[in-house]
Formats: C-alpha cells, structure tokens, sequence
C-alpha cells in the first residue's frame, strides 16, 4: 500500500500521522511480503450461551468488567502475516508467561464507543480516526501494521452482531465502550522485535464518567507523564500504568485528576486532553489547547473533533456566544493562575472518550486551588454547548458523517 492510502485527513496543526508518517510508510512496506489483515475472511463462532444482558443500574456496570457475548480475535506471525480472523464467544486469552506484552509493554489500545441512537439507529463515532491512531501505536512499539480500513470493518461487525441485544432500542442514549487491542504475545524472552502479535476486539459496559459539580485538578510539582521524543502521542499501556500512582495521590487529596505539566507547561488532565476558554490582555476570546507537533500530547479523537466543530461554529457568528479564535500553542501553568486572578479565565474542561466533555472547576497550584468559573453551574457555556453538538452527532440528532451507522445483524 502506498503511503498516502493511511494518511490522516489533514487537520489544523499536526496529525498524529504527520508526526510518524515515515515510520508507518516503512512498517507498511515490510509487511507487503506477508498475508494482510483481510476482515473479509472473517470466521464466525457464535456463543451457544448468550449472557444476561444487565438492566440499568445494575453494581456490575461499575465495575466496567461485563463484556458482551463475542470478541474478535486475529494473529499475526512475523513469517506467515495475519491469520483469518475470527469472532467467537467472549472468553481468556492464553499466554505463555514469557510473552513479551508481559515483560516489555508492548501493547496498545483503543478508546470508542457504540451508541444507540434516539432515532433507534446504531453508531460509531468516527471509528477511521481510532483505527488509524493505532496503527501509529502499534508502528511505535513495533508491532506489526495493518490496514485501518480493515480493523474499522471488523470492529463493524462485532457490534453488528451484539450491538442489537446489548444496547437494545429500547434505551436510546445509551452507549457500550469499544476496546481493540494489540499485544506482543509470542512465547519468548528478549528484548526484541515480537515475532507474534494479537489483535482483539471487545465491548464492555462503563459507567457515565461525569462530574456534575465540575472537575477537580492538581497540577503535578514533580512527575511527568511525557516528553519530547517520547511516547505520549501514542496509545500504548506504557502511558497510563506509571500515571496510575500520582491519580491516587490526587484522588487521596479531594482531587479527580492529575493535570499533568512538563516544565510548568500545561499537557494533559489525567488521560484527557485539556483546554481553556480565556480573554488574553488586549481582549482576545480564544480557545486554547496545547499543540501536537512535540509529541508529548495524544491526538484524541474527541479533541481534533472539538477544534474542528469550534473553528466551524465558533469563529463565526451565529452559535449564540461571543465567537472565539481556536488555538492550540504551548501555554504555562502560571499563564492559567494568571488569567484566574486577572479576571480573565472563562472556563476550562477536560475531554476524551471515557470523561467525555467534563468541565473543571478548580486547579489545585502551589498548594492555592484556584477556582474556574462554571457559568451555567454545572459548566461553562462552551464546554456545555460543544458538548450539545457532539452529542447530537453520535446519537443521531444530527446528520453528520461522522456518525457511521451500523446494519444490525447484518452478519
């Protein structure tokens, strides 16, 4: 394939694809010797024992460990390519102890969601967009490469095929959460190259992630979560494990979330992308969020569809607010406590598929917390409005391509 056909639909700033284009063009050459992901030969094995499907409200949907009745699987091998795929019953995976997901972390993931829409439809929101993000993780810690196209169809079909009795048209608003995965699972130690991978897709129940008073923040003093030349635009478990103790610590203090700074530069609230809404000195309305091309920030899927309904509707008249100018530019801590003190700041929110569009409400820095207005109480009028627009996409209130519908039980 060539390397245009998984180039990323050019964005304001820097796509993900932009920042490993090369990269990925190699890994894609490599792979042309060997059999190609090909959903087309996917097998079916139905489950012969469909599980309950919970009722809302029911404890095991906190627990985000209910999955749905099948699973996707595939296997690549470094001297064959992939094997035919296959959906079969939700169940363990077998690994040898020595796999290499086990030892050096190769692994990486996808955050979506399928959605029951209020017209009784089922969506995806933009499923191109994750499948091409993982195929920049999986080129970053040198697992094998696959084409986007043919993830997003077998993702397709897994909710094609659970989607109508686990997100029923009698709930519409409803959502399941989406989780391709890639893992190093051949059976040796070594610090190398995986000679076998496993790709699988699984659907799971998750809990609305809000917070209806607003997100608490405390922004680190001493760690980081990424670096130039590093690994934070990438979806690798290497991101988040090492993350999971400075949460705790936050969480122990009354905080939600870390808002993770690299130089007293402002990146990312826990594993969400963060943006303020701010008047500069001379008067500006702008939209910021930090920018993509250091490779520090994950190019999230909510994110990019943010900036792009905002730059649409924001920057003109006619959403019912003062229009704004998008930026996305290297902003400090200390520029944020300023713009608090002065009068400035407007609002402020954290976004991604598991919290979504979630307004903060306080900034914890050098032991102050400083407060962020919530005009609406429980958000400020932006945060609330894209929120709206992003909504009525995935749910179907609105017609927008990137809402693609789903044919229930079309396999």
């Amino acid at each position: 394939m060539a390397p245009s056909a998984i180039s990323v639909t050019p964005t304001h700033g820097v796509s993900t694809a932009e920042l490993t284009a090369s990269a990925v063009a190699e890994k894609i050459a490599v792979q042309t010797t060997l059999a190609p992901l090909d959903a087309s030969k996917l097998k079916f094995t139905r489950t012969k024992t469909p599980m309950a499907v919970p009722q809302p409200g029911d404890p095991i949907i906190a627990t985000q460990s209910q999955c749905t009745d099948h699973m996707i699987t595939a296997v690549w091998k470094s001297t064959s390519g992939w094997e035919s795929p296959e959906l079969k019953p939700y169940g363990n995976l077998s690994l040898a102890p020595t796999a290499s997901v086990l030892h050096y972390a190769t692994e990486c993931f996808e955050g979506m969601k399928m959605y029951r829409g209020y017209d009784g439809k089922l969506r995806l929101f933009r499923p191109d967009a994750n499948c091409r993000r993982m195929l920049m993780s999986a080129t970053r810690i040198s697992l094998p490469a696959f084409e986007p196209e043919e993830l997003e169809k077998l993702i397709i079909a897994l909710v094609s095929v659970d989607g109508e009795r686990w997100l029923p048209k009698s709930r519409p608003g409803t959502f399941l959460y989406l989780r391709p995965t890639m893992i190093g699972s051949a059976a040796a130690l070594g610090v190398a190259t995986p000679k076998e991978a496993t790709l699988f897709v699984i659907s799971t129940f998750m809990p609305p992630l809000e917070q209806p008073r607003g997100m608490k923040l405390l922004a680190s003093q001493n760690g980081i979560r990424a670096w130039p030349g590093g690994f934070g635009y990438a979806k690798v478990g290497a991101n988040y494990g090492p993350s999971l103790m400075a949460n705790g610590e936050a969480r122990a203090r009354g905080y939600d979330q870390v808002l993770w700074l690299l130089n007293g530069m402002v990146t990312e609230a826990g594993a969400s992308n963060f943006f303020v809404v701010w008047k500069t000195r001379d008067g500006k309305l702008q939209l910021v969020t930090a920018p993509l091309g250091d490779k520090i920030i994950l190019d999230g899927v909510t994110r990019r569809s943010i900036l792009q309904l905002a730059r649409e509707r924001l920057a003109v008249t006619g959403s019912g607010l003062d229009t704004l100018e998008v930026v996305e530019q290297h902003f400090s801590m200390d520029d944020v406590a300023d713009a608090i003190r002065e009068g400035r700041m407007v609002e402020a929110f954290a976004a991604g598929t598991a919290y979504f569009v979630c307004p903060v409400c306080v900034i914890s820095y050098m032991d102050e917390d400083l407060p962020i207005p919530m005009e609406r109480g429980d958000s400020g009028e932006y945060a609330a409005l894209i929120k709206t627009w992003l909504m009525n996409i995935m749910y179907g209130k609105e017609n927008h391509e990137w809402g693609v519908l789903v044919e229930e039980g079309k396999f």
